[in-house]
């Protein structure tokens, strides 16, 4: 499976009074690779809502390894745990900037819902590019 891997430098403004990057920063960044990923495949997320399509989170899960700290770089890799009718789940590893220790192991998990916050099928098009990636 092809994976995208985003490199963020850590801002002062996402550590605490340690210089620990807050545990909740992490959850941005995860957005920032799944969205990087979407990109990739040639799914941008803004294009899809204007077809009256969304992705809410409906599950998160962050296993956090070791501190990043401010100034330094992190790399973020996500790939696609599975698509399934109506939902669909990413995989993310969050590495130091060498990618010799795991900081961060995770997964969200996405439904495909209309601009009503009804939940439905995968469009046909955004389930052929997430095939033709994988």
């Amino acid at each position: 499976m092809k994976k995208n891997v985003f490199k963020i430098r850590v801002i002062y403004a996402d550590t605490d009074a340690m210089g620990i990057v807050y545990h909740a920063n992490y959850l941005k960044w995860l957005e920032i690779g799944r969205t990087e990923l979407l990109r990739e495949m040639g799914i941008v997320y803004v294009e899809l809502e204007a077809t009256g399509y969304n992705l809410p989170l409906t599950e998160v899960c962050c296993h956090y390894l070791a501190p990043a700290r401010y100034d330094d770089f992190i790399l973020v890799e996500t790939g696609i745990d599975y698509l399934k009718r109506a939902s669909i789940k990413f995989n993310y590893t969050i590495w130091d900037e060498k990618k010799e220790k795991a900081l961060v192991e995770g997964y969200s998990i996405h439904a495909f819902t209309n601009n009503k916050g009804k939940m439905v099928r995968a469009p046909k098009e955004v389930v052929e590019k997430i095939k033709e990636y994988m």
